[in-house]
């Protein structure tokens, strides 16, 4: 059985150039806020989930006579419950709705505009190196 050579099973590599590649440099904090991901959007779909409850339940009550008082009571506590914490999710949502894309623009905002100089930086250890 003939062998075949190595380069036989190595995979065929295509490469399509940039024309221009920016690189940003971020904290470490930064990163772990962007991979925490963004809590709001959880805020939004509980607090209108909440909400629809709230209101479904308040219109049945508006439109219904209900004899048992332990049932009204029930549906009287669901509504304000889902009308309340859907309100407070809601307020959240508002408060930390951008709390994202506020990192990614502080990301962004640190590349000079184009065509400006950036001094080089050196630390003392490089600068006795280059010195000898």
């Amino acid at each position: 059985m003939p062998q075949r050579p190595a380069e036989a099973f190595l995979p065929a590599i295509r490469r399509a150039r940039f024309g221009q590649l920016v690189i940003y440099e971020i904290s470490d904090t930064e990163l772990q806020l962007i991979e925490r991901g963004a809590p709001e959007s959880l805020f939004l779909t509980f607090g209108i989930f909440l909400i629809s409850i709230g209101m479904t339940i308040l219109v049945t009550l508006l439109s219904t006579p209900i004899p048992s008082i332990r049932l009204f009571t029930t549906f009287v506590v669901i509504s304000t419950i889902g009308l309340v914490i859907g309100s407070i999710l809601l307020c959240l949502w508002w408060w930390y709705r951008k709390s994202r894309s506020d990192i990614f623009k502080t990301i962004r905002e640190r590349l000079p505009p184009e065509g400006q100089a950036v001094p080089l930086v050196i630390d003392a250890e490089e600068r006795q190196t280059t010195e000898r």
